[in-house]
């Protein structure tokens, strides 16, 4: 006898589990990055029909989870990566809404036998939530036989397969190296079900990325500054080892910086807003401006 299935409200699954809060959130954080918040909506969309098939009766196996995510570095990959931790975990598939942050120095030894313990303790501290694995291609290096890292590997496509069910690993790192890993581990490559390519931040969205810093710790930049700091940006694109929203933070604390040196040498009274306001000095002020100049003396192309 075929057991009748009941309908169920999707829309009231949404609001119990409080993943278009996530989504939201998400959306604010982040500036830019549309693709990549497609593909988290996209997953976060499948994972619930998933688990509402599965309640109804008619689901198969657990969905793998685990990921890939490529990029330059600052392109907002561990952010995404906590939030498809709290999703994952609103909607049952961990138990705890928790991301550990791993490199490659905290799961590699660097003598015979101590390799597994520091990769099975890290997996045990991760386990009901995500590890992510930033930089994840240093763990293979071809050009040393003796490198510790494939014991690494090892242990985690054991885990990735045997304990899908508890956790979700996230590797991360640059695009073209990833995927010279991957073709070096196939075996891992079969175990990522996503892989979500995060784009470079465009100028614009760079400028509105610091300018929302600013905000949220409570500093502004005036019409003189708000200029200065768009040159800024225009400049340290150009420059080498930049990373995106990573080096605009760094900025932004330098400018803080600045400023405090400036309020401290004039001395005397200060208002909240002299504490506020980050000044066009407070930005001129940067070595960026003057490797720019050099830059374009030079004649060379910018990296």
């Amino acid at each position: 006898m075929t057991e009748t299935l009941h309908s169920a409200d999707l829309q009231a699954l949404l609001q119990e589990t409080g993943v278009p809060e996530v989504l939201e959130r998400l959306d604010r954080e982040l500036i830019g990055l549309a693709p990549v918040k497609g593909r988290i909506r996209e997953i976060a969309a499948y994972l619930v029909v998933d688990k509402l098939r599965r309640e109804l009766g008619l689901g198969g196996s657990r969905p793998v989870l685990h990921m890939a995510f490529t990029g330059n570095p600052g392109t907002g990959k561990t952010t995404v990566a906590m939030r498809m931790a709290t999703i994952l975990h609103r909607l049952g598939y961990i138990r705890r809404d928790h991301l550990v942050v791993a490199s490659r120095d905290d799961l590699v030894g660097q003598y015979i036998g101590h390799t597994a313990p520091k990769t099975k303790e890290i997996l045990k501290r991760a386990m009901g939530g995500v590890l992510f694995i930033d930089e994840a291609y240093s763990l293979y290096r071809s050009e040393n036989e003796r490198d510790y890292g494939q014991e690494t590997i090892e242990i985690l496509l054991q885990v990735m397969e045997n304990q899908r069910e508890d956790l979700v690993v996230v590797l991360a790192g640059y695009a073209d190296k990833m995927e010279q890993f991957f073709s070096l581990n196939p075996g891992m490559r079969s175990r990522i079900a996503h892989h979500i390519q995060f784009p470079d931040y465009t100028e614009a969205e760079l400028v509105a990325i610091g300018q929302l810093m600013l905000t949220e710790q409570n500093y502004y930049l005036d019409e003189a500054a708000a200029q200065a700091f768009a040159e800024y940006v225009a400049c340290r694109m150009r420059l080498p080892n930049f990373a995106n929203a990573r080096s605009i933070r760094n900025a932004i604390d330098r400018f803080k910086l600045r400023q405090a040196r400036r309020l401290f040498e004039r001395g005397g009274q200060v208002t909240p807003d002299d504490l506020r306001r980050i000044a066009e000095e407070d930005i001129r002020a940067s070595q960026v401006f003057k490797d720019c100049a050099e830059l374009e003396q030079g004649g060379h192309h910018a990296p």
